[in-house]
């Protein structure tokens, strides 16, 4: 069902990107808007996952360097059919991890140094099986893609505000006065919407499958309880770009803003696992 539901969404999101470039130039601007959103996709296949290591700082550990740490991912990565991955540790205080890379083949897993200290090898085990999940299922990828063209929709949002701004005016290429109008306004909160919506039902199915790969849901179950609390406990310096791609997300909002927030609500999450 959540497979189903991100490729629902996805190609919603698509949809109303299309419409977009439509909106702001007729054909031409939906034929413009189809261009760079694969530039955009491309360049974030090939090249994200060295930005975000090296955004918080991450270095990559040997054997020697982390033995047990090692240990756990390789076997959980045995046992999910994965090539071992590289294994990176970020310099935080605050408990968390995430996964990145293109696909299997060249995929690394983070971990912070606080995570470490908190957590115990079992609950360890729950998390790292969380984020190879993510790996298995290729859904870096996937909240790449949604990432980039819900940027790519804000970024045409912000060329209406332009054409507005200096009275530009339609042409006969069959843009939209008024569709350009809303397209300022709603789209690039609509766009959040599909793209959060994206990211939590994967947040859904990498608790499942790396339950599964771990060997007890209770071990995800007991990490997300000490990470919630951590999380708020301890504020880490972050980008709301790359929130997505923590097991718990490490930025801190008011009520309103969980409405858009890129992870489930931690109880539910807790809960589905304990029911498993």
């Amino acid at each position: 069902m959540n497979g189903f539901k991100t490729g629902v969404l996805l190609t919603l999101l698509t949809l109303f990107f299309v419409w977009a470039g439509r909106a702001l130039g007729g054909d031409q601007g939906m034929k413009f808007a189809l261009i760079f959103a694969f530039a955009m996709n491309i360049f974030a296949y090939w090249f994200s996952d060295k930005m975000v290591l090296k955004m918080y700082n991450a270095r990559q550990v040997t054997e020697a360097e982390a033995p047990e740490l090692y240990s756990i991912v390789r076997r959980l990565a045995s046992k999910a059919e994965l090539p071992m991955p590289k294994v990176y540790i970020i310099p935080q205080e605050q408990p968390n991890a995430f996964a990145t890379g293109r696909n299997p083949n060249h995929a690394a897993v983070a971990v912070t140094e606080g995570i470490m200290r908190l957590l115990t090898p079992e609950e360890l085990s729950g998390v790292l099986g969380h984020e190879l999940a993510h790996v298995k299922h290729r859904d870096i990828l996937i909240s790449t893609i949604a990432a980039t063209i819900a940027g790519a929709i804000s970024y045409l949002a912000q060329i209406a505000q332009l054409e507005m701004f200096f009275g530009g005016r339609r042409d006969r290429r069959g843009g939209s006065p008024i569709a350009s109008l809303l397209l300022m306004i709603i789209a690039p909160l609509i766009a959040l919407i599909i793209q959060m919506a994206v990211s939590r039902a994967r947040e859904y199915s990498a608790d499942e499958g790396g339950a599964r790969i771990a060997g007890n849901p209770r071990y995800l179950a007991s990490a997300l309880r000490k990470l919630e609390y951590g999380s708020k406990a301890i504020p880490m310096q972050a980008t709301e770009a790359t929130a997505h791609m923590f097991i718990v997300n490490p930025l801190s909002g008011s009520a309103i803003l969980k409405l858009f927030s890129t992870h489930p609500p931690i109880e539910d999450r807790i809960r589905r696992l304990e029911q498993m």
